[in-house]
Parts: C-alpha cells; structure tokens; sequence
C-alpha cells in the first residue's frame, strides 16, 4: 500500500471543525500580576519563614540583576563587547530559584543565567570576559558550585545529570540543578539526560525558563503540550510556576530541590516567563513578534509585582528604594570601568589548542592573519 493511500484512508477534519481547546495547565503562583498575595495549600510553607527583610533582599536582587544587564546591553552596542545575552523580565525565575539553593548544591548554567550567578556571588564582571573574547569564563566553578556558560545547546543538562548521579553515588546529600530554555527542550542532549535521571534516579532538578520564543520560535511549534508535562512519560514529576513570580519560583525550587535530596529523584520545573528583550543583541525581535505581547508581558513584570507587594505590605519604604536605586548606578558604573579596563582579545588565541602537536595548515592560517592585522598598522604608519 502507498502512502498516498495510507493518507486517502485516515479521517480528515473538515474546514469547519475545530479541536476541542485543550485545558489551561495548572500554574503556581504565589503573587499575582497585580503584587498581591495569594495562598497555596501545597507551597506556602515553603515560604512561611520568609520575613520582610527576605522580601527586601529578593527585591534588591532582581534590581541589581536588571540594572547589571542593562549595562551589559549597553556596552555590546558601544563595541565593548562582541555578543550579550539579555535576561529581562526573567529575573523572577532566576532570583527565585537560585535563592533556593544551598551552599553544597551544583548549578550547571546556560549562558543568560546572570541572577542565578549573582546569587551563587560570581562577580558580575568576571561574567563580561567572555562576551568579551579575553577568557573563557573568568571564575572557578568550584568555588561558587556554578559551572561555567554553556554555549551548546541542552549539553549542560547531560553533565548536570552526571554530576548528580555521581552525588548519589558519594552519598551527599545536596542536589544538582540545571538550567535551560524551551528552545533547548526540543534538543535529544535534554532527552537523554530525562531518561537517565530517571532510571538512576538522580537527584537533579531541571528547570526550564520557558520564556516563549527559541530565538524566532514560538513554543507552539515545539509541543503540543505544556513543556511540563513531559516529565510524566519519564516517570518523574513535573510542575509549571508563574516565572514572573519570586515567591512562587523560590518556593517550587525548595520544593524539587528537597525532593532530589531525600533522594525521590529529578523533577522538572516550568517557570513560564517572557523573554522582554531580544534573543541576543545580534537578534531583532520585531521581526517575528508583536508588540502587542511585549505590552502585555510588561503588566506582568517580575519587579513591579514584588514592590507593589512591599509598599501594600508595608515592608519597605521610600528611602529603601531610592538607596537602592543609587547602589544600583554605582554597580553600572563599576561594570563600565571594569570592562573598560579588561584588555583587547588575543587576536592569536584561536590558532591554540586546535591540535595537539601543531598543524602546517593552522601555522600557514596563523601566518596570513598576522600579515592581515599588520596591514592595519602599516596603514596608520602611512597617514
């Protein structure tokens, strides 16, 4: 039999008909867009020992992380830096997640993941020195549990696994967390890493910032169902939280992260947010979406929603914002200086390592681009 006849036999929906809409997933949220307060039989106590000077301090954090980011977005398209990945509007999901983590527990990052770095005290300008071409990362993993960025797409989530099996295997009791996007959900390196987590158990959390478009992607064309949802055909829990929620971000991740040191294994984390700016600086997302989303999202924004909560809450007053506002331009200030001040890329570096013992046609390349940069200087000589 044929395709086309195969084809011809299977019923078709007519033009008319429409599928049945499918049922709005389940989503925790602890503050609404508007900053107020609701409850959660399953996840409040995972935040009931929260005070306002917590409060306070996430609110400061997701500050900081924007103001940081800003810069960052700033110099990129001053020449100071080749490339930035942008993480506005999901500072919620990043604060929240990376506040619930422990000292002794393993992060495997991608490469947006500026908060979560700020919470595990990497230095925000040792994360400019390779957007900028003068390192490769610029900190030690092991001193903060952050692992470098990953550039690959999905690959973290593999070592991740690996490093959380291995964890088990040792007998700690700390957990391992990984970091990736909606777009990377689609690659088989996150696949594999659902099934071996799964059958080894490992105490892993995955979490997704599904923040709505893989680059010119929209989620839509990646599943059919809710990214969440997944975990059930691995056997492993899954759960999607308001991404734009502090409070229900932490509270989930305690949650998963506790979950993996009991040792009842991995669980997914959907933190549904929204990517308010491009993809990277080379990308133009006007392109391929309206503005009428972005309005929409911008109600929607993580900080706005947790200051409307201290002031209706009374846990904060005007002198701490505007003091956080004058630390927030001395943190601009300082990652402009430090990056002003990091030296030029070795133009020469990318001829390294490329092979073990050297290579006449790496040394033949090597050769024709130092001729290419001296003609710069003999053109500047001859003016």
């Amino acid at each position: 039999m044929t395709v086309e006849s195969t084809a011809a036999r299977k019923p078709r929906r007519s033009a008319g008909t429409k599928k049945s809409p499918s049922p709005k997933p389940e989503l925790v949220q602890l503050l609404t867009p508007e900053g107020k307060r609701v409850r959660n039989a399953e996840y409040d106590k995972y935040v009931a020992d929260i005070t306002p000077e917590d409060l306070r301090g996430l609110y400061r954090d997701m500050v900081l992380t924007r103001r940081f980011d800003a810069e960052a977005t700033s110099l990129q398209r001053q020449g100071e830096l080749g490339l930035w990945a942008s993480l506005l509007g999901q500072e919620a999901a990043q604060i929240g997640s990376g506040r619930a983590l422990r000292d002794d527990d393993y992060v495997f990052p991608t490469y947006r993941e500026h908060g979560v770095a700020w919470c595990r005290g990497v230095d925000p300008t040792n994360l400019l020195g390779m957007f900028r071409g003068v390192n490769n990362g610029g900190w030690d993993p092991n001193s903060n549990n952050f692992q470098l960025y990953t550039i690959v797409i999905g690959s973290q989530t593999l070592h991740a696994t690996g490093y959380a099996m291995g964890i088990a295997k040792d007998g700690a009791d700390s957990a391992v967390i990984a970091y990736f996007g909606d777009g990377a959900s689609s690659q088989g390196d996150v696949a594999e890493s659902f099934t071996f987590s799964a059958v080894y158990n490992a105490p892993v959390v995955f979490f997704c910032q599904n923040n709505q478009w893989a680059i010119s992607e929209p989620t839509e064309k990646q599943t059919r169902v809710p990214l969440y949802q997944r975990a059930q055909g691995y056997g492993f829990p899954g759960v999607r939280v308001d991404g734009n929620d502090v409070l229900a971000c932490l509270a989930v991740t305690k949650w998963a992260l506790e979950r993996a040191r009991r040792g009842e294994g991995p669980t997914l984390v959907e933190a549904y947010t929204y990517r308010m700016g491009a993809h990277t600086t080379s990308d133009d997302p006007t392109r391929y979406r309206g503005d009428e989303e972005r309005v929409a999202w911008e109600a929607k924004d993580p900080i706005q929603r947790l200051r409307q909560f201290l002031e209706s809450a009374n846990h904060a007053d005007e002198g701490f914002f505007a003091e956080l506002e004058t630390e927030s331009e001395a943190l601009g200030r300082r990652v402009r200086e430090a990056v002003r001040a990091m030296p030029d890329p070795d133009h020469f570096a990318i001829f390294e390592n490329v092979y073990a013992d050297g290579h006449a046609l790496v040394d033949e390349e090597r050769a024709q681009f130092a001729a290419y940069q001296a003609s710069f200087a003999d053109a500047e000589g001859g003016k």
